[in-house]
């Protein structure tokens, strides 16, 4: 028996040494560009053209503060945090009440309704642009905040719902049963029972679909000509902006969804069954 436990021993030292470096290396390849356009961002226009780069930033706001006083910057900042709102808005009040019904009811061809949610990311979105512009236009809500926030809706929904459906599957259905027991009809027993255990996790699901909004450029860029979210517009100027102001847009855009997603990670983690301590 020794002799058997011995070389499965040496296997899983070897499976979890090698797990250990894959993660190293992803971690790694994901930090060091991050790193250095934190480090480009802050640093002077000399330093940002210099080689081999300083481990740590000079501190310079000028890229920065330059960016937001160009013309159109903050316009375009308004306009993203405006959708981005609007998606998380209209991703939850439709996403939550689907993940409630498909963690609580049976019904005739749930499972296929599951698959459909999901299909919907299937289909490429540059596939989608040119039917949706001229959609939009006969209906008269192109280049409209609200019209690009229905697009960016439709990619964050599958996974709205697919989120509160698995926050909802963990509520257990005797909290509801007892609160019926005292007296609370399911409205009630929703909002006074489950709604609050629930209530982090739809943050947590809320400021993904924020997030997801906020990273989208090509719907912002076909969609919106004359009020353009701030990733198109820094792509339509990425060709002939000097490169310390490419720097400082790009941690402009990806500081705000770094922190959110470091803000709830926690409830990320216990949506998936990790431990987070």
């Amino acid at each position: 028996m020794t002799r058997e436990l011995v070389p499965l021993s040496v296997a899983q030292s070897r499976l979890r040494r090698l797990l250990f470096w894959g993660a190293l290396v992803a971690t790694v390849w994901i930090l060091v560009p991050l790193y250095l356009l934190v480090v480009n961002a802050w640093s002077s226009e000399q330093a940002v053209n210099a080689f081999p780069k300083q481990l740590v930033p000079e501190f310079d706001a000028g890229s920065l503060n330059f960016l937001l006083q160009f013309r159109g910057v903050l316009s375009a900042l308004k306009n993203s945090l405006l959708v981005a709102f609007l998606t998380m808005v209209l991703s939850i009040g439709l996403g939550a009440p689907a993940g409630y019904a498909l963690a609580r009811y049976e019904f005739r061809g749930k499972g296929l309704f599951r698959m459909l949610i999901m299909l919907t990311r299937a289909f490429p979105l540059p596939l989608l642009a040119l039917p949706l512009a001229v959609l939009y236009i006969r209906l008269g809500i192109d280049d409209s905040v609200v019209g690009l926030a229905l697009v960016h809706t439709m990619l964050a929904l599958p996974f709205a719902v697919l989120i509160t459906f698995s926050l909802f599957s963990g509520v257990p259905t005797e909290l509801e049963e007892a609160a019926w027991v005292f007296g609370c009809n399911k409205w009630q027993a929703f909002f006074k029972v489950v709604l609050p255990i629930a209530l982090p996790g739809l943050a947590a699901s809320a400021i993904f679909a924020f997030v997801i909004s906020w990273n989208e450029v090509f719907a912002s860029s076909v969609l919106m000509i004359q009020h353009r979210t701030l990733t198109a517009f820094l792509l339509q100027g990425l060709d002939t902006s000097p490169v310390p102001l490419k720097f400082a847009g790009g941690a402009l855009l990806v500081l705000p969804a770094a922190v959110f997603m470091f803000l709830i990670r926690k409830h990320l983690f216990a949506m998936w069954g990790i431990s987070n301590r």
